[in-house]
């Protein structure tokens, strides 16, 4: 595929690949051989024609009246999302968000392996978490340009995580997963998901009241 057809697939498939991943994996693991884009839109809520729009951005992978293949399809899309390697990543901040990631054991099993974790703690340095090392983060220059590092997780306080991020990308690495409170503008070579766990909460709430308005607006026109 030409970098240009990557260029035109949007924002919104692309989010959605580990969504199909992730249901696809649970049909093999139910020993479900094929599935039609009908069938896999009930059970993912998305419509089957979003389905089948999504999968032709990188090939269709179907037969008219057959339906997907599962385990061709999850094959396809974990090398698709690039699952068909081992990453190593890096935490940088050993508090309860970097532990209770270290911690996650599912990371493995997608083939994210956490190597290392930095943080300024002195209580901290020298301990492991589920066998990971917590270093001094004045080891992590050293750290990084000795040993292969696809992402840095930051998990650190705002004030630092600019220039903890600057650092790290002027060392090469080119991903970073960023739980700081704050949206990290990088060179375009380095890739930042920025994740605002209390946005998320927000948008659940604003839902939730939503749903009471109209609920009680409902109400009161019936009375």
């Amino acid at each position: 595929m030409s970098n240009n057809n990557e260029r035109k697939i949007s924002s919104a498939v692309i989010n959605r690949l580990p969504r199909y991943y992730r249901y696809l994996g649970d049909l093999l693991e139910s020993d479900i051989t094929r599935i039609s884009s009908k069938e896999l839109s009930s059970k993912m809520n998305i419509t089957a024609s979003q389905i089948r729009q999504d999968l032709n951005n990188f090939g269709g992978f179907g037969q008219q009246g057959y339906g997907y293949n599962v385990e061709y399809l999850y094959n396809e899309i974990k090398k698709i999302l690039g699952l068909d390697r081992i990453y190593r990543l890096i935490v940088v901040g050993g508090g309860n968000i970097g532990q209770a990631l270290v911690n996650y054991t599912n990371f493995e099993k997608r083939g994210f392996v956490i190597t290392a974790v930095f943080d300024v703690n002195p209580r901290l340095i020298g301990m492991t978490i589920r066998g990971v090392e917590v270093y001094d983060v004045d080891r992590m220059e050293e750290y990084v340009k000795s040993n292969k590092v696809d992402v840095a997780i930051l998990t650190l306080p705002r004030s630092q995580a600019s220039k903890v991020a600057s650092d790290l990308a002027s060392w090469g690495i080119k991903g970073m997963w960023n739980f700081s409170h704050v949206d990290l503008n990088m060179p375009e070579d380095v890739i930042v998901e920025n994740v605002h766990l209390t946005d998320s909460l927000m948008t659940l709430l604003y839902k939730i009241n939503k749903v009471e308005m109209d609920e009680s607006k409902s109400e009161d026109f019936n009375k």
